[in-house]
């Protein structure tokens, strides 16, 4: 009968508590893009966190290695 009363309330106030989680950002205020994405590191084909990315810079655009190991294999 307790275990009862308790789902009951739960449920009461995620009832409650909904309409506030759902509100809109006010006017001019959107939520900010993830700013780490996993790239491929193109010597040993694994993915790292762009910001923990060794990185190196030619004619096509930024290259992302794992390490600096797979950086000097690929050069």
């Amino acid at each position: 009968m307790r275990a009862i009363q308790i789902v009951v309330w739960l449920a009461a106030l995620v009832m409650l508590c909904l309409p506030w989680l759902r509100r809109p950002l006010p006017a001019g205020r959107t939520i900010p893009a993830p700013t780490d994405e996993l790239v491929k590191d193109r010597v040993c084909q694994t993915y790292v966190v762009r910001s923990r990315a060794v990185t190196r810079h030619g004619p096509e655009g930024p290259r992302y290695f794992c390490s600096d190991v797979c950086a000097r294999r690929d050069a």
